[in-house]
This record gives structure tokens, C-alpha cells and sequence, in this order.
């Protein structure tokens, strides 16, 4: 494959127009604030521009700055986005907002579920203290992206108790907005109800003296969704996911939110020009054996999708095909909008495949410390990647960097990667080449008719394999890279 081309076209276009055109017609990406009704909690953001070179072509990007609550309702603001439709915001994350309590215990709780559940309560009785607290779900993404210069939101709920008052105030401090899903009239029946399931989501995070994990929340326990109340996208929602250029979801929302309102969610987003990034994770395999509307909803979403992200194994559980490449192939094949699948492959790398092409980049070797939040890290610098319009083998490596950065950290939400530690990690250049790894997974790909791109440190192939397809140096990649990571100025928002 020919990157030198590649390096200034995206094969996906954002609201009907490329990242890169987008970019050189509107030197402010963001003029303004991505707007929130008064009645509802959110943090809006102001920007400013800030000029990059990457690859030869000069563009502004907005640079986040500080938070504005003085712009907390702006009417005009409002106005202009409905009618304009203004793509302010770079990243969405929707659903799967909780709190992770982040506990060490003496061994995982009992495998039945009724014992799990009473093993839950018991903790559930007093808070603990604030300091074992963490934002979890899709925070984790959100922090990410941020960091990386990202203007992001959260779309969601949250409770009015002290665990959502925490996770909001988590988001501002790293200058994420927050957009509550719930309408006025669920707010009334809020206060006119005791049940708890207008409460902040918690996830009981459990670590045994080995570093196993245990989760555990109370979606585990029902059948229905957590927040099985809410069932229309208010216009705020619709406004956020408008507003912003791609909305990630991934399998975790099906805990809290109902199918029906997922799809709806996701149907809308295609409708608008917002690119879909999903996840199915482990909850993929429970799905696609689900009731029958989560089984459709699945099927809905997976062929809806701009860009699917999985691991060798969810994909193999989804399509009943082992071969990663091939299982993408599939993925690819049986869906309308999708142009990327990508293969996690753990500290081996991952593997970007499209309709003609295959992009393959081995990890980063690191000293493991927590896995949690990885895979959550690398869906932020995909985006990242896909956003500033980078190639397929450029945007890979930036994700493994990330993953890598927050494997050698302990847990996830604000103990994600920071961009100091991803530019450690793409300095030092301690790439996993395992030749005979990518030698046996490409071998039987080489004859076909898509491009084969590796991104390698030294030649590690053998001769035959070397000779049909592109390695790309890694020392290339990086000095394409690097800038544009450094110049990401969130020195602001959250501490290097």
C-alpha cells in the first residue's frame, strides 16, 4: 500500500465532508459552546484554534482551553447550531456512564448470582470513602480523547446523590460537557418515586491479592435495563449528537439503556452525518444470544456502524470465524455503512481492515500494571486518528500507544494514559516484533487482492512474506506523529 498517497484522504467523511476538508474551509473549528439546557447538568466548553503541520499540509485545530459557565444557555448559540448544523464537537460518548468503586478484597465475590447479589448490598450499605472512587464506562474513553486535544461530551444519566455529583465533576475537571438524557417529565417522577433506578449506575470493581478482577453493579441483577424509564431522545440529545462528528457507544449500554433507544440513538446519528463508533466488547457474545430485540438491536447497530472495534475473540464469537482477518472480512460484508473493522490483538497489536485493505501494527512492549482501560484508551485515538484525517497505520500505532501508556497505570477514568506517557511510550520505540506471529497471520492473506501494510522497526518477515506487502518504518510513522501529539496543548484542562 502506498501511505505517501493515503496520508491525505480518510475513507470516511464527517456531515458529507472529509476530516481535511473540513478543516481548511473553517479555520475555527469551534467557534462556540456546545450548548445545554438549564434544567439539565453541563459543562460547555469555549475553544481556540491553534495551527499544525502533519505530512506537508498546514491546518487549524481547536485547542480546549477553559471551561465557561457563563455561556451555560446561550439562546443564539443554540439557534445557530440547530441551524446550521455545525459539527462543534469532535467526540461523543454515549451511554454507559457510572461510577466504579475500586475496592481491594481478599477473594472475588461467590459465583452464584444471588450470593454476588447479597455480596453487592453488603457493600453497598455505607459508601466508601470517596478516595477508592473512579468515573468508569465510557468516561474512560472521554478522558482519553481529551487529552488528546479532543473537544468531547458525555451523553447520559446520571443521579442528583453524591456518586453523580462526583462523576460530573470528574468531567469538568478534564473539560468534558456532559448532556443528561432524562426529560422534565422524568425528573417529576423522580421525586415522586423512592426507587433507586434514577440513581448513579456503580460498578463494584473488585480485586482480589492475585490482581483478578470482580465486577459486579445492579444492572447484573435485572432483566431490564437500569434506566428502562427513559425512552425518547430528548432535543438536547439530538442537538449533542448533530453537534459532534462521531458518536462511540459500546455493549455496556445495553445495561442501562433499552434497545429500541440505542438504535434509535444510532439511527439518528447516520441520519446527520455523525460517524457511529461501536464496541459490542464482552457483552457482544450475550447479545447476539439475547432476547430477540437485543439480537435485532445488535444486528441493527453492527451494520449501521462507521467503524467497528473488537478484540480477536469478540469477533470470533460474533462471526464463528477464529482467523481475525477473515472474521473483519465478514463483519465488513454483511454490513451497509461500516469502512473500518478493527482487530484488537492485546500486546500483539491490532489490524485495521477495510474493503481493499489490510493495516497491521505490532504493541508497544511496556511494564503491565492494570489492563482495565485499555481498549477503552485506544477507541479515543482512533478518533483521533480518524478526526486529523491520519493514515490507517499511523492512527493504529497512536492507539496501541495509548493502550500501552494506560496498561502501565493502575485502573481506569482519570488514571488513563496522559499524552506525556503516549509520547514516552512512541519515543522509546520498544515495538513487540514477532515474526513469527504476524508471519503465520498474514501468510494466508498474500494472495489476495487487498493492500497488506506492516508497520515494523527493522524487516522481521521472512523474504516471502516481505515481498507482497508494504512495511512501513516505524521511525516514519513516529516523525509524522509526534508533532502533532506534542502540539495537543491540554496543559489547561488536566496535568501532563
Amino acid at each position: 500500500m502506498h501511505h505517501q498517497a493515503a496520508a491525505l484522504e480518510s475513507p470516511i467523511s464527517l456531515h458529507g465532508l472529509s476530516s481535511r476538508s473540513t478543516l481548511l474551509q473553517n479555520p475555527i473549528l469551534i467557534p462556540s459552546i456546545l450548548p445545554v439546557s438549564s434544567q439539565k447538568r453541563g459543562y460547555p466548553l469555549s475553544y481556540s484554534s491553534s495551527t499544525l503541520r502533519c505530512n506537508g499540509l498546514e491546518v487549524s485545530v481547536p485547542r480546549r482551553r477553559t471551561l465557561t459557565p457563563e455561556f451555560f444557555n446561550c439562546s443564539d448559540d443554540r439557534e445557530r447550531l440547530r441551524s446550521g448544523g455545525a459539527k462543534v464537537t469532535d467526540v461523543a460518548a454515549f451511554g454507559n456512564l457510572c461510577v466504579d468503586i475500586v475496592l481491594n478484597v481478599p477473594e472475588l465475590p461467590p459465583g452464584s448470582k444471588e450470593d454476588r447479589q447479597a455480596y453487592m448490598n453488603k457493600l453497598a450499605e455505607s459508601p466508601p470513602d470517596k478516595k477508592y472512587w473512579e468515573a468508569g464506562g465510557n468516561s474512560n474513553m472521554a478522558i482519553a480523547a481529551a487529552r488528546l486535544g479532543l473537544s468531547c461530551i458525555a451523553i447520559g444519566h446520571v443521579g442528583d446523590e453524591i456518586y453523580g455529583k462526583f462523576f460530573v465533576e470528574v468531567l469538568r475537571e478534564e473539560g468534558i460537557g456532559m448532556v443528561e438524557m432524562s426529560t422534565d417529565s422524568d425528573e417529576m417522577n423522580k421525586k415522586s418515586s423512592s426507587s433507586s433506578s434514577y440513581e448513579t449506575l456503580l460498578c463494584w470493581v473488585l480485586v482480589d491479592p492475585l490482581q483478578r478482577h470482580g465486577f459486579c453493579s445492579r444492572a447484573d441483577f435485572s432483566e431490564e435495563p437500569a434506566f428502562k424509564w427513559m425512552s425518547n431522545l430528548t432535543n438536547d440529545v439530538k442537538l449533542a449528537i448533530r453537534s459532534s462528528k462521531t458518536l462511540f457507544c459500546n455493549g455496556y449500554c445495553f445495561d442501562e439503556l433499552a434497545p429500541g433507544l440505542i438504535v434509535s440513538a444510532l439511527e439518528y446519528a447516520t441520519e446527520v452525518g455523525t460517524a457511529v463508533f461501536f464496541d459490542p466488547g464482552p457483552k457482544g457474545k450475550s447479545l447476539s444470544r439475547g432476547t430477540s430485540e437485543e439480537q435485532r438491536a445488535l444486528r441493527e447497530i453492527l451494520r449501521m456502524s462507521d467503524v467497528i472495534l473488537l478484540t480477536s475473540e469478540e469477533a470470533e464469537s460474533l462471526t464463528y470465524i477464529k482467523d481475525p482477518v477473515l472474521a473483519g472480512k465478514e463483519l465488513l460484508k454483511n454490513s451497509l455503512r461500516t469502512k473500518w473493522v478493527i482487530i484488537k490483538l492485546g500486546a500483539k497489536g491490532s489490524i485495521l481492515i477495510t474493503m481493499s485493505s489490510i493495516s497491521c501494527a505490532p504493541g508497544f512492549k511496556v511494564n503491565v500494571v492494570d489492563t482495565v482501560g485499555c481498549g477503552d484508551s485506544f477507541v479515543a485515538a482512533i478518533a483521533f486518528g480518524l478526526i486529523n484525517d491520519m493514515p490507517m497505520i499511523h492512527t493504529l500505532t497512536i492507539g496501541n500507544a495509548i493502550g500501552a501508556a494506560t496498561a502501565t497505570g493502575s485502573g481506569a477514568g482519570r488514571n488513563v494514559a496522559t499524552n506525556k506517557r503516549v509520547l514516552e511510550i512512541l519515543r522509546d520505540a520498544n515495538l513487540n516484533e514477532d515474526e513469527v506471529f504476524w508471519n503465520k497471520l498474514l501468510s494466508d492473506h498474500l494472495n489476495g487482492e487487498e493492500e497488506i501494510t506492516l508497520l515494523s522497526k527493522s524487516t522481521m518477515l521472512s523474504n516471502t512474506i516481505s515481498n507482497k506487502l508494504k512495511q512501513i518504518p516505524l521511525n516514519k510513522v513516529t516523525t509524522d506523529i509526534l508533532p502533532l501529539l506534542e502540539r495537543a496543548d491540554v496543559t489547561n484542562v488536566v496535568p501532563l
